[in-house]
């Protein structure tokens, strides 16, 4: 994954976190993460395996092709 895509993808779980109002520790909770972690994910410093997206996106209610749709390049 370019370090771009991992930036959007994490800045896109981290807009889906704030719409559902949760904080960090709520969202690595449901999806059976650390807090650290997903910081890392949301940062874009970490490159998620696809496991780990679907943990995200099933926590959040989302299907994982939406998390990936809405990082993609335009």
């Amino acid at each position: 994954m370019s370090e771009q895509l991992q930036q959007r993808f994490g800045l896109t779980v981290r807009q889906a976190r704030k719409r559902q109002g949760w904080s960090q520790e709520r969202l690595a909770e449901a999806a059976d993460l650390n807090r650290s972690y997903l910081g890392e994910i949301e940062r874009g410093v970490v490159c998620p395996s696809l496991s780990t997206g679907a943990k995200l996106a099933a926590a959040l209610e989302l299907k994982l092709s939406h998390l990936l749709r809405d990082c993609e390049e335009a």
